[in-house]
């Protein structure tokens, strides 16, 4: 499997998702790390119509978007199904899937840095009233245990408490959403998910520099516009 090569960043969920599925196929993988700054020929040549990560190289050729590439390897390699068999099952965890990466990820990322009026949290707090619905009576999305749509859901499940306790923006109470708090309490104490997640201090770290640099560029302006 030395054809495997990953362009990614260690501290992106879309990457950590890729990384994930070859796990759970055994395959044996090279990280190209990638500073999205300066994106390098190879991330350019591989991805020209996104120019973004994560991309799958296999023996030179290249696949890209996390959701089509998830797909790729569960079909490409040996090892435990990433997504359902029975067709109807994994027809419905696509739409899970992305419904996490259209509605749920760029609500939550609106919400958490904006100023945490109420007003600016309502659409991520709907987004989660329907995941929220969804949970009610299981213990993970794929059911009793970890599958593909919790896999797409490590943004809600990791990344989301870290971005909250660096702006200090709450999002996921256990009053409102008792059902998706719970799941991200398994989520977090699952085995699984600890080996495939990225240092938690790096992160805090890497958002509090971020939204001190930002409230930082507010008072500058709010200053000169005096």
């Amino acid at each position: 499997m030395s054809g495997v090569k990953l362009l990614g960043v260690s501290g992106s969920p879309f990457s950590r998702r890729i990384e994930w599925a070859l796990k759970i196929k055994g395959v044996e993988y090279e990280l190209i790390e990638q500073d999205l700054q300066k994106k390098s020929p190879l991330l350019l040549e591989s991805n020209p119509i996104h120019k973004k990560i994560p991309v799958l190289l296999y023996n030179g050729k290249p696949i890209v978007e996390s959701l089509v590439i998830i797909e790729y390897i569960d079909e490409a390699f040996q090892g435990p199904s990433i997504l359902p068999k029975d067709p109807y099952d994994r027809a419905i965890a696509r739409f899970w899937a992305k419904f996490l990466d259209d509605k749920c990820l760029p609500a939550a990322w609106k919400a958490l840095w904006s100023k945490g009026e109420e007003q600016d949290k309502e659409e991520a707090y709907e987004v989660f009233k329907v995941l929220d619905n969804e949970l009610k009576d299981k213990k993970f999305f794929g059911g009793d245990k970890i599958g593909f749509v919790d896999i797409i859901a490590n943004f809600v499940g990791f990344w989301v408490g870290i971005v909250e306790e660096a702006t200090g923006v709450v999002l996921l109470t256990s009053e409102k959403f008792p059902n998706l708090c719970a799941w991200r309490d398994e989520y977090l104490n699952c085995s699984q998910v600890k080996e495939n997640m990225p240092s938690r201090e790096m992160l805090l770290g890497y958002f509090k520099a971020r939204a001190e640099a930002e409230a930082e560029a507010v008072a500058t302006t709010a200053t000169a516009n005096k």
